[in-house]
Formats: C-alpha cells, structure tokens, sequence
C-alpha cells in the first residue's frame, strides 16, 4: 500500500520490541503475571533515559549487572496497536534498523523517477494510455508487496509501486484540468484533494479493522482494480493532446460525445478545429529553457514545488510526533488538511493564483522562523505557541501545495505540459527526500537553538518562495496555452491564439450546455479585429 503523494502509513515499519527471554519458548511482549514481569527485571536492561526497557540488550547473567549485557538474537514484539509489521516479521531492528529508513528513501525515489518518465511518456503516448499502464502496474505491484518475504524484494517492489502511482496522480490531474474551462478549473484542481482526505479516512478505517500488513496491503490493492474499469470504459483521451498531435477527427468526436451527453449540438466544430495551430515542433519540455521568460518561469515553479513538498513534509515530522492512539491521529490529521483544502478552493478565484501562493508561503515562513522566539526564550508553559506555530506554518504549506499543481498545469502549454508536471513533482520528490534531513538538523546546535533550527530553514527557504511566485503571471480564467509561443505571451493583453480561443470555448460549450454559434461569431469579429 503506497499513497501516491508520499504520505504513507507507518505499520510496516511501526514496532515495540525487546529480547525475547531465554527458555521461555511461549514468551510475549505482554505481560503474563508478576512472575513474567520478574523475569523480565531480571533478564533485560533498563534504559534510564528513554524510560523503557531495552530493545536490543539481555543480560549475560542474572546479577542485575548491566555491564554484562549482551546482545540477543531473538525477539517479541507488542501486538498493540498492529498485530503484525514488516519489521516483525523480518526483524529489521538494531543493526538493521538502519534498512528502514533506505526503504522509506527508495520509495520516494520511486515517486522521483515516476514523476520524470511518465510525465514525458504522457505527453508522447497519450494521457489515458498512461494512466491506465500506471494504474495495473501499481494494481500488481501493490498486490505483490503482501508476499514479500525479503528485504530487497519488498523495497522493488515497493520502488513500483510508487513509480506507477506517481504516474496515476499526475496524469489523471492533468487530464482532468485539460478537459475543462477557465471558470472549472479552480474546482477540476481541488476537488483531487478531497477525494484525498476520503482516501486518508477510508485507510484508517481499514488499517484499524485489519491491523496485519499483508492483509491491509491485500485490501489496498483491490481498488485499483474499479478504477481501471472505469477509466477503460468511460475515460476518452485528452482532447487537447490529440489535436497537438493532428488527430483532430477523434478529438471532434471526443467532444461532440461530451456535448450529447449534456445535450448540446456543436455547429462547424471541425472546422473550428482543423484551424488550430498545433505547434507540432514545440513538443519538448526542454524547449522552455531556451526562452528567457520560460525559464525564469520554470526555475520559479520548480523551487516553490521543491520547498512546498519539503516544509510539508518537514512539519509533518515535526508536528506529527503526537502521542496516543495511531488511527485518531491519523484520522484529525486527514480533518486538517481538509480545512487547508476548503479554504483553498473558496478563495483560489478570488484572490488568483499568484497572490494565493504567495501569501500562504510567506504565511508559513513566517510561521516558522517565528517558532524560535518561544523556543529560546520561553518556558515549558508556552510551549503551545510553538505547536500553534507549527500548525499555522503546516496550514500555509498546505494550502501553497494545491495551488502549485493548478498553476503549473496553467503555466505550461499542452504539448509539454504532463511533462512539465512531471518535472515539477520531480523537485518536489527532492524536496520530500532532504526534509527528514534537515529536520535531524535539531543536533548540530545545542540548546533551544539547535530545536529551532530545522524550522528556521524551513521558514528562510518558504519566504523565499513566496517572493519569487511575484515574477509569474497571474492565470485566473485565462485560457490555458496550446503552444509554446502562447506560453512565452502567457500574461500579456491578448496573448492567447485564435485557435486556443476556440478550443476553449468548445470545451465550455461541451461541458455546460452552451451552443458554439454565438462563439463562432466572436471568433470571426477577433480575427477581423487582428
């Protein structure tokens, strides 16, 4: 079971364990009777520090002398709150504990990878050829983690997972913003975020019913395999895709199916269409770097997606490390990102995308760099102000990380645009592999300084990206470009091309019922006018 996004569920890794006691064949982490509990004093060392018994160590004799410790190779593991783990099963503690952090490093390479190639391959190919290659190989992959038995077959496997799912959540977000108008967009690039959230919840539940991995990573895998159904039924390929591609009578038909379903008549579609610019020597994503405002552009989106994922991720490690029941935490964490997303797609039309994301990651910067005023010069009684700090950072973030997906697809034209995307996740995976690093930072330092110093990154790093969002354009109901010499004019008075216009408004007529005559008409006094 992998989250597509790289926000995941610890019960593969998640474990309390001690040594397991000698001659006692039955023995269990749970306390059996006072006579347990005193074998126990007598056979494990006790770790002052951390205030539980230790995990790796048995005394060599019965002495209560610590120093005779030794390490043991045999072991029991707590059966609360999961019964079963990766871990318990393939004893990856002690000197091996350092395995599960390369586990949880190569799963977010498979996102890195994902984002790249099938980012690219998508604008080659097709996005619904992708989407449904991406969503039968996770489906496979996802069900073969359940038999993995050993260490190097369950991170491959895993390593697919994750590079298939990246394929899904990119592709399906990026179709789904294609095949809409200005004034749909702003709900086409949210409402994945709730569908999201509904995810996050149904995976608690689920993960508390079935509390061993291999049959909660079973029951993950069965979804996919709807999804599939579905979009080999119902999912037509990107209209915008097949006319950069001159397949411009399947997109005729695409759209003139849209439309009778919501009974609508197009008038002179093909020929609207057969006019259109298809740009079909702009086709590479490195093309952008060649133009100086592209590639200011582009450098722009890449950092505010490089340091929205790691401030995410970063305060995810940082606030996230609450104490009592697993499956509520998860479920109150899932409720406010829900809250990030709601306020995201009420105000994302009235303020614009530029003044959004700017605002939320000044917002969390500040936050952040604000947490080392209580951390050095407060007690333990405000305390809270750091976590209300945090907590308003994570709110900023998350509310910049919706907006960078809607304002990346609007950036870049269709011919390149999923692998735009793609590239964009691509800095964004980055950003998710540095954040556990900065976040131990917490030891360079001493003292309260020291605590405060992953924040104070993190916060330097997300004002930073807010202040270079000011040289994008503002992309509020404009039409998305076609080609690249759309996207270089992206900004400027009259900057879209007759025929993106066109397109546009065929897609808005398809979707909401309006006749194509009366754009028709506008369409002829524009071009008379130019």
């Amino acid at each position: 079971m992998t989250v597509p996004t790289g926000r995941g569920w610890p019960i593969w890794f998640s474990c309390v364990v001690r040594c397991a006691l000698p001659n006692l064949p039955n023995d269990t982490y749970a306390s059996q009777g006072s006579w347990h509990e005193a074998l126990i004093n007598d056979s494990i060392p006790w770790n002052k520090k951390e205030e539980i018994y230790e995990e790796c160590k048995i005394r060599d004799d019965s002495q209560l002398n610590d120093d005779n410790s030794k390490s043991c190779e045999k072991y029991v593991y707590s059966k609360d709150p999961f019964l079963s783990t990766f871990v318990t099963d393939t004893n990856l503690i002690c000197d091996d504990k350092s395995l599960v952090t390369y586990a949880s490093m190569i799963l977010m390479c498979g996102m890195l990878f994902g984002s790249f190639v099938l980012g690219i391959l998508s604008d080659i190919v097709g996005r619904r050829k992708v989407l449904i290659l991406s969503t039968f190989c996770m489906m496979a992959c996802s069900l073969g983690v359940a038999w993995a038995d050993s260490y190097t077959v369950f991170v491959i496997v895993r390593f697919l997972t994750s590079f298939f799912g990246t394929g899904i959540m990119l592709t399906s977000f990026v179709i789904g913003m294609e095949v809409v108008g200005p004034s749909k967009r702003r709900i086409a690039g949210n409402v994945v975020n709730f569908f999201w959230v509904l995810g996050v919840c149904t995976l608690t539940a689920v993960a508390y019913l079935l509390r061993h991995w291999r049959h909660l990573q079973m029951a993950t895998s069965i979804p996919p395999a709807f999804a599939l159904l579905l979009f080999l039924v119902f999912l037509p390929e990107s209209p915008r895709w097949l006319i950069q591609k001159g397949r411009t009578e399947e997109a005729i038909q695409i759209v003139q199916k849209i439309a009778a379903g919501n009974g609508v008549v197009l008038t002179d579609t093909a020929c609207q269409l057969e006019e259109m610019d298809k740009g079909g020597e702009e086709r590479s994503i490195w093309l952008v770097f060649k133009h100086k405002v592209l590639f200011i552009r582009t450098l722009v989106m890449f950092f505010n997606w490089l340091v929205a994922s790691m401030v995410y991720y970063g305060l995810s490690l940082n606030v996230g490390q609450f104490s009592g029941n697993i499956y509520l935490n998860s479920f109150l964490s899932a409720m406010a990102e829900l809250l990030s997303y709601v306020f995201c797609l009420c105000v994302l039309d009235i303020t614009g995308r530029k003044l959004l994301l700017c605002s939320t990651m000044l917002l969390g910067g500040l936050a952040c760099v604000s947490t080392m005023f209580p951390v050095l010069y407060g007690g333990d009684d405000i305390q809270w102000v750091t976590l209300f700090l945090s907590l308003i950072g994570k709110f900023g973030i998350t509310v910049g990380f919706a907006v960078v997906y809607v304002y990346a697809v609007e950036l870049f034209p269709t011919a390149m645009r999923n692998s735009a995307l793609g590239l964009c996740s691509f800095n964004g995976r980055i950003g998710g592999i540095l954040a556990p690093y900065i976040g131990a930072l917490d030891g360079v330092l001493a003292g309260g300084l020291g605590i405060a110093l992953p924040l104070l990154i993190f916060g330097a790093l997300s004002i930073t990206a807010g202040l270079l969002v000011l040289f994008l354009p503002e992309t509020r109901n404009t039409d998305l470009p076609e080609t690249l010499e759309d996207a270089k004019k992206f900004g400027k008075s009259h900057s879209s091309s007759t025929a993106n216009f066109k397109l546009e408004s065929i897609i808005s007529d398809a979707y909401t019922g309006i006749d194509n005559r009366a754009f028709s008409i506008k369409d002829k006094e524009l071009t008379e006018n130019e």
